[in-house]
Formats: C-alpha cells, sequence, structure tokens
C-alpha cells in the first residue's frame, strides 16, 4: 500500500540525523553536531513530526492506526535547503559551456552578447506556461537529489512584465510541485540589451517601477542584486536595495564573486540576511559579516563550473564565527546542477570542510537564511515533516560518493513527493506496511 492521510512511522532508521540543537543557526564546533540517534523511530502526523528517538523510547507509541516505512537501517536525514537557485528559464548556455571548455571566459561571453542576457533572450520570449513546464521538470530533479526546500530567485525577465511572469511561475511550482519556494526579486540581474550602457537609468526603473508592484503584490519575499564592477557596482546596489528595505524586502546580495568590490561590507552595513559566493572575500569582509551577523551562502558548484581554482574560504569563515551556508546556485549558465551532494563533494574536496559541516550548512543553517529555520531543518517534535531515506548506512557516504543520486524516499510535510525504482530492483523496498 501507499501512505495515505494516516500517521506515519518511520522505522529502522540506521542512523536519524537529527540536526536538534540550539534554536538557531550553527556555527564553529556546532556545525560537526548532528545529533545522530542509531537505531531511530520518527513518527509523523498532519503533516508534522509527532516523535522522535531511539527504537526503544519511541517503538511502544506505534498503534494500528499508523503507517510503517521500514528505512532498512538507511540514513534519515532532513530534506536539503538550497538557499540560491535560479530555477526559472528557458533553453540552455550548452555552447557557451563548450566555449569555456576551449578557453572563453565568463566575461569574455557576457562582454560579446551572452551569459545572463542570453537567457534573458529566451526567456522573455517564452510563455508562462512554458517556463513552468520547464521548472516542473527541474523540481523533479531537486526532489530526486534530496532537496525538499529552495530560494528561488527572478532575474532573467529584467521588465517589470517578464520579472511578474517568473515570479508567478515560482509561486505556482511552489504550490504544486511538492518542491517548496521561498521567492525572492532579482530584477538586478544584469542590465538588460535595451539599457546596455545606462546601468543607473536601469536602477531607476527597478526602484521606482519594478519593486513597488512587486511589493504590492507580495510576490517575493526577498530582494537580491548581482553586485559586481561592470553590472551593478557598490553604489547601485545599496541604492536598490534601500528602496527595497524601505518597501518591506529583506536582503541578499550577490557579493564579490569574480572581485572583490566591497559587496560583502555592505551586506553588513545594510544588514541582508544572506551574502552569496564570496569567492574573492578578504579578512576585511569576512569580519564585517560575522560583526553584522549576515550569513554566507557559498556556491562552489559556480566556481567548479566556471574553471575557477578559487573557491570561497570557508575555513576561514568558520574560524571567525560564520553560521556558513551551502547552496547549489543552480542556474543555465554558471552553475547548471540541482545536486546538493555534489556540493557536498565539493566542499569536502575543495573547501576543506567535513562532512558533518556540510549536513549542517546544508539543513538547518540553510533554513535559517530563508527564514524558515523554525520549521524545517531539522528533525524534532513540532516541526513540518520534510524528510529524506537515503541509501546509505552512514551520512558520510553521501559526499564520498560523488555524482550518486541516493534519495530513496523522499518526504515533504509527511507525503511521499519522490521514490526511486531501485528499492524494488534490489529488494530493499522502504516498505509501507500497515501494522
Amino acid at each position: 500500500m501507499t501512505v495515505g492521510s494516516s500517521p506515519i512511522a518511520v522505522v529502522n532508521c540506521g542512523q536519524l540525523v537529527t540536526l536538534a540543537g540550539p534554536r538557531r543557526p550553527r556555527v564553529r564546533e556546532e556545525l560537526k553536531e548532528l545529533s545522530i540517534i542509531s537505531d531511530g523511530i520518527m513518527l509523523v502526523r498532519d503533516a508534522r513530526i509527532e516523535a522522535i528517538g531511539s527504537r526503544q523510547e519511541v517503538e511502544r507509541r506505534i498503534t494500528p492506526e499508523y503507517d510503517v516505512v521500514d528505512a532498512r537501517g538507511r540514513v534519515v536525514l532532513p530534506g536539503f535547503v538550497d538557499a540560491h537557485t535560479h530555477p526559472i528559464f528557458a533553453g540552455t548556455r550548452i555552447d557557451e559551456y563548450e566555449l569555456r571548455a576551449v578557453g572563453a571566459t565568463y566575461q569574455q561571453i557576457a562582454e560579446a552578447g551572452g551569459g545572463i542576457r542570453s537567457t534573458v533572450r529566451k526567456t522573455r520570449a517564452a510563455s508562462e506556461d512554458e517556463l513552468f513546464k520547464a521548472a516542473r521538470r527541474y523540481a523533479d530533479w531537486f526532489l530526486r537529489t534530496g532537496t525538499t526546500t529552495i530560494e528561488a530567485k527572478s532575474g532573467y525577465g529584467l521588465s517589470l512584465e517578464h520579472e511578474l511572469k517568473m515570479l508567478r511561475v515560482i509561486r505556482t511550482l511552489g504550490e504544486t510541485s511538492g518542491l517548496q519556494c521561498v521567492p525572492t526579486f532579482l530584477g538586478a540581474h544584469e542590465v538588460p540589451d535595451e539599457y546596455r550602457g545606462r546601468a543607473s537609468a536601469y536602477a531607476e526603473l527597478v526602484v521606482h517601477e519594478m519593486l513597488p508592484i512587486i511589493a504590492e503584490l507580495k510576490l517575493a519575499k526577498y530582494c537580491d542584486v548581482f553586485c559586481e564592477p561592470g553590472v551593478f557596482d557598490v553604489p547601485t546596489s545599496r541604492k536598490i536595495l534601500s528602496s527595497a528595505r524601505k518597501l518591506g524586502f529583506e536582503l541578499r546580495l550577490h557579493a564579490d564573486q569574480l572581485s572583490r568590490s566591497g559587496a560583502a561590507e555592505m551586506a553588513a552595513e545594510l544588514g541582508a540576511v544572506t551574502a552569496d559566493h564570496l569567492e574573492q572575500v578578504d579578512e576585511r569582509g569576512i569580519e564585517a559579516l560575522a560583526a553584522a551577523g549576515v550569513q554566507p551562502v557559498l556556491l562552489p558548484a559556480s566556481a567548479y563550473t566556471l574553471g575557477s581554482r578559487r573557491f570561497a574560504p570557508a575555513r576561514k569563515m568558520i574560524e571567525a564565527g560564520l553560521p556558513i551556508v551551502l547552496g547549489t546556485d543552480f542556474n543555465p549558465g554558471s552553475s547548471p546542477t540541482p545536486s546538493i551532494p555534489f556540493v557536498l563533494s565539493l566542499a569536502c574536496t575543495q573547501m576543506q570542510m567535513t562532512p558533518a559541516e556540510g549536513i549542517t550548512a546544508t539543513t538547518i543553517n540553510a533554513a535559517y537564511s530563508v527564514g524558515r529555520g523554525d520549521q524545517i531543518g531539522s528533525l524534532e517534535a513540532g516541526k513540518r515533516a520534510d524528510f529524506v531515506i537515503h541509501n546509505y548506512e552512514d551520512y558520510r557516504e553521501i559526499p564520498y560518493f560523488a555524482g550518486v543520486e541516493s534519495a530513496d524516499l523522499v518526504f515533504v510535510g509527511g507525503k511521499k513527493v519522490s521514490a526511486r525504482d531501485r528499492l524494488r530492483e534490489d529488494g530493499c523496498e522502504a516498505s509501507v506496511l500497515n501494522r
């Protein structure tokens, strides 16, 4: 049978990785504290975690009303929270991918009319239905890799009409796909073709036309800006973000990705929730972020895809007490991957993070960075039952076996939203039985 509206009991959890702990983002040594329960059981009722603990503590509470999910000794984790994605776009940029393989740089491609503006042209030409169809495909990819919530940015419309179109698709995706979406307005992602050489004029459009209407329609929780010389410099970015804050948006920022611009300090000055990328940040920027309590969202798959050897200095940030987050930066140009497991592998091999630190950075810390740390990101009584059964016996296998889709069963709000056929093929189905 299949899981229906009955309460469920998840039993035989080899490692029940709860992340239970302080009700705030984790820092320093706390990043390694996963609060794992061996041979654990979790009870779920009405979309929430009802109880969680060892077999000895919880098994006696299982009555015949529960549907039983047998984890078969495998790893059970909170659903990953991907705190930086660009999932709404038309087409691909595979031609640019090939150009980079033979030596072209991201900046050279952008200056020739490619890059973000290439995707903008395709996205403007696509209907809302076409964009939703593509996004629904990507949502399935996120779920299959164990991600249950994403922060989802607009930014490939760059006009009021098309930014609204993208934000509506994000809303519909979150309502219909099983993947939870936290919307961010990124109208200042690039200067569109019709405003080339007039970045200030385009910024005025964002401030005076786009932001007020998007705020009125409540289509986005956050406002983001790509702060980079040649796109939106620090003064222009500050103007856009300050205007957004006055309208009730919380702030995020693409900061110090391709060059050291002072964007990290500006994020601290404005009280941004996150500063993202930070491949070029220096010690002064790290100190400013730490003093202001800004969460860094590090995106190693972007550096990898662009062929960079410079990854964000994760260890320095951890030593400075920053509540570090990892995300995919899923987008058609610089990071065409929805896979948090792949990001975890990069974090371990390229950024000297431990597997435990990576798990914390993609669950509870990421949940706080999108304003949902009180609801998701850990497996604790009262929280929403977003969890994943992985086809491993040890959570460290997730980054160790790079590129493997290990999520066997994915639940959002206690409802199964993704399952892999191999469970039936290998005779180890995480079965749902009546007790």
